[in-house]
């Protein structure tokens, strides 16, 4: 079974309000290609990855003019993809919804959110993600309110075989400083936006050792933002997000690009992400997305990919798909074969 997770740049740019493609020479959200360069594109990736599952991140927009899995099934049907149906969880505001597209006769999926509802005061046990998160990250005595800008989606799944698990699909906060208009404004922002993502991933956290002490298998997978080194204001708290997630002891979960991105201090590291910089003139490259496993999946996971065009042999040696991969999207598929 194959098990993706995808982060598509300005998905929602290439439907209408009715949730129909527009394949059409409109410029799309991505820099210099139309609508119908992308839309093309994920075609060819789609159809190159033939998951199981996928879970979208930022996937189309799910408001009260738009409806997300309206627009992917439809998406799934133009190019006749076997998973073409799609389940998401909590609606957000940023247009970036987390969807997961699955073949209905492999999987058998449903949202199944776990957690207590709360109001604006929020509550300190794991609640529901689409409640507040009462949390002092800071040690001054004052909590904070934590809410995720998209909620994660939680599923429940049970594959043909009838093996039972969990899946979390997670869109981690950026850490960009949006809005700083001089290096101190930078920097108070920068600290801030991680506080938040650390709360968040602590929070998920959590959730995954709740399923570990009811013995559930479980799955996180998305684009955590994160990683190991990413920035300078990691040393100020110690670990990563991606750190967090993963966790200790017998709860802990298992990616190898995490595990060797965490472990090597020089060397080549995976990467899922390619951004440009027009200041630089060059791109930077960062490992943003993750298919994590529970210890008791693990005996059954046969390899992981990045489907980088660059990195991964089979994706460069492939023309059609080492250009699609680089038009359709500044993140590349990150997939899980595992029999199960």
């Amino acid at each position: 079974m194959r098990i993706a997770t995808y982060n598509v740049e300005w998905f929602n740019s290439l439907f209408d309000d009715q949730g129909q493609l527009q394949v059409d020479d409109g410029w799309s959200g991505r820099h210099d290609v139309t609508r119908a360069q992308q839309i093309e594109a994920l075609g060819v990736v789609f159809t190159a990855l033939d998951a199981d599952a996928i879970m979208v991140i930022e996937a189309p927009d799910h408001s009260g003019r738009r409806d997300a899995v309206a627009a992917l099934e439809g998406f799934a049907k133009a190019f006749q993809f076997r998973a073409n149906k799609a389940v998401m969880g909590f609606a957000n505001d940023t247009q970036q919804e987390i969807v997961c597209l699955f073949d209905p006769l492999q999987l058998s999926v449903e949202h199944d959110p776990k957690g207590d509802e709360t109001g604006k005061k929020g509550a300190r046990s794991a609640p529901r993600f689409d409640g507040v998160f009462r949390i002092d990250l800071d040690i001054d005595a004052t909590e904070d309110l934590v809410r995720f800008s998209k909620p994660p989606l939680e599923l429940k799944v049970t594959t043909a075989r009838g093996t039972k698990l969990r899946m979390i699909g997670a869109h981690l906060k950026s850490k960009a400083p949006h809005g700083a208009r001089n290096r101190d404004q930078v920097m108070r922002l920068s600290i801030a936006n991680r506080r938040k993502q650390l709360a968040q991933a602590i929070w998920l956290r959590a959730r995954i050792d709740g399923h570990a002490r009811a013995g559930e298998p479980i799955m996180v997978l998305g684009d955590l933002n994160d990683g190991p080194g990413l920035d300078e204001y990691e040393d100020l708290f110690g670990r990563s997000s991606v750190e967090i997630i993963l966790g200790e002891g017998e709860g802990a979960l298992f990616d190898p690009h995490a595990r060797m991105a965490l472990t090597r201090r020089l060397g080549a590291v995976p990467t899922s992400a390619r951004f440009y910089q027009s200041r630089k003139r060059r791109y930077l490259q960062a490992l943003l997305d993750y298919v994590m496993i529970s210890q008791d999946l693990r005996a059954n996971a046969v390899e992981w990919r990045i489907w980088h065009p660059f990195d991964d042999h089979e994706c460069w040696k492939i023309p059609e798909l080492r250009e699609a991969l680089l038009t359709a999207s500044d993140h590349f598929p990150v997939v899980l074969d595992i029999d199960i």
